[in-house]
């Protein structure tokens, strides 16, 4: 097998990944996360297509360990022990992936892709047992039953051109989503340290897609009204006591205006 042939792989498996993943955290934030109690369609991810980058690398990081199975887990191939030595191993390494990226969001950007401070065991509300547990679990489902089948696929596919041609205007497409969502990401950091200085330092992104989902389309943050003024209701919203109305919040003069 060529360089090239195994740099197309990687793009496939990334992509295929990215999207996968994109997936399923739209249908567990749909039905099951507890940041989402109105069961909304929530974009899971940051950048404005359906891909989800942790994902993506994850997939590729599976595809690293699968080329050095034989070399780092070769003693236990084919014994009782093989299968729980390579469930941890690929718990801890996503682990170890998810806090990467969670920290440099987090560190860099001053957005909090995801929360779990509020479970048993986390480490700055970035990684937990339990999700290092779901990481396990799902890394299993994908290495020992999807990825042999995804393989062989990703495979043929990098024998026609026509493939290789199509995940090339992809990439394309992703880089301009990154950096297009990374300048907004800016623009947001920047506006909420204008408007409130602690503000964007604990903004979860979850919630601030679920209160401005209303008004943006299902692909985007962006919407009709200035940044400026989504940070600002943002910021009401967060510091809102609770059950207090919304009016109660507002200057008299914006109340007078409804009446």
């Amino acid at each position: 097998m060529s360089k090239f042939q195994v740099f197309l792989i990687v793009l496939y498996l990334f992509f295929f990944g990215a999207v996968g993943g994109w997936v399923l955290e739209l249908l567990f934030r749909r039905f099951f996360s507890g940041a989402n109690p109105e069961r909304k369609w929530l974009n899971p991810g940051f950048l404005f297509g359906p891909c989800l980058p942790l994902y993506g690398f994850g997939t590729v990081l599976l595809f690293i360990l699968s080329e050095l199975d034989h070399t780092l887990f070769g003693s236990f191939s084919g014994t009782f022990w093989y299968y729980p030595v390579m469930f941890v191993v690929m718990a801890l390494a996503m682990t170890l992936l998810e806090y990467i990226v969670g920290l440099v969001s987090f560190k860099g950007f001053h957005l909090r892709l995801w929360d779990y401070s509020k479970l048993w065991g986390n480490i700055q509300g970035i990684i937990c047992p339990l999700f290092t547990f779901f990481w396990g679990v799902l890394s299993a489902l994908y290495y020992f039953l999807l990825y042999p089948r995804l393989l062989h696929l990703v495979e043929w596919f990098t024998l026609h051109p026509l493939f290789s041609f199509i995940v090339g205007i992809c990439f394309g497409v992703f880089i301009i989503d990154c950096a297009f969502s990374l300048h907004l990401g800016t623009q947001i950091r920047r506006r909420a340290s204008e408007i409130d200085k602690t503000l964007y330092e604990s903004v979860d992104l979850q919630k601030f897609q679920l209160k401005m989902q209303s008004r943006a389309g299902f692909f985007r943050l962006a919407a009709p009204k200035p940044l400026s003024e989504r940070i600002e209701t943002f910021n009401e919203f967060l510091h809102r006591r609770p059950g207090t109305p919304a009016d109660e919040k507002k200057p008299e003069k914006q109340r007078k205006k409804k009446l």
